[in-house]
């Protein structure tokens, strides 16, 4: 990974701690466990997340209340926070189970944090054309086409309750770097990376996040 992306994955990680009302001790132990029932393609209740982290029902409420734009269905069960039940443009299957995600850099995160391999399918914006790809929590990128993709990010300035709005919208997959130019020309602080580059810098993110210490290093 180039010093590069080590210092976009510490300002990523800043800007996730820093949201109003985030909690970046809930990232370490109940995002995980979040990310794993979600996983399975079915709305997620506070007492399953009391079993699978052992906390009690008044401090999962709060972790979750921690934890920015999560999704809630009509009976108060959560249906999404990066990984959603809900559709996007972003398809992320894994162990078979169709799932979306609420950007293109967090179908190259989230194999790392549920430690499960993924397949993914994503539009270029604009022109619709599908960028495809494998994603291994070990191997990387096993499998990308076009082998041209890249993906789009953004920091966002800061002060933003939502991650979502702030970041997440701003992250795609294109399906060639000249795809990206006029993304590029309307977002002059933002910049394109290789998908493998992307990945690596997911990695990082995931890791940072999951111990509880995003922007560390």
């Amino acid at each position: 990974m180039s010093i590069d992306a080590d210092h976009l994955a510490a300002r990523l990680g800043e800007t996730i701690s820093s949201t109003p009302g985030a909690d970046g001790a809930a990232m370490g132990w109940l995002w995980p466990a979040l990310l794993h029932e979600l996983a399975r393609g079915r709305p997620v209740t506070v007492e399953q997340l009391t079993r699978v982290t052992g906390r009690g029902a008044t401090e999962v409420r709060d972790g979750l209340g921690g934890l920015s734009d999560t999704e809630y269905d009509e009976t108060g069960a959560v249906v999404g926070h990066g990984i959603t039940l809900r559709e996007t443009p972003h398809r992320f299957t894994v162990d078979g189970q169709l799932l979306y995600t609420w950007c293109a850099l967090d179908t190259l995160i989230f194999p790392t944090v549920l430690d499960r391999s993924a397949h993914v399918v994503s539009p270029t914006p604009g022109s619709g054309e599908p960028v495809t790809l494998s994603v291994d929590p070990a191997a990387g990128v096993t499998a990308l086409d076009p082998a041209t993709a890249v993906v789009s990010v953004l920091v966002p300035d800061g002060g933003s309750s939502s991650v979502r709005a702030s970041f997440c919208d701003q992250v795609h997959f294109f399906a060639t770097p000249a795809a990206a130019q006029d993304w590029l020309a309307e977002h002059p602080g933002g910049t394109v990376l290789g998908v493998a580059d992307a990945f690596e810098l997911g990695r990082r993110l995931a890791h940072d996040l999951v111990a509880g210490r995003p922007g560390c290093c």
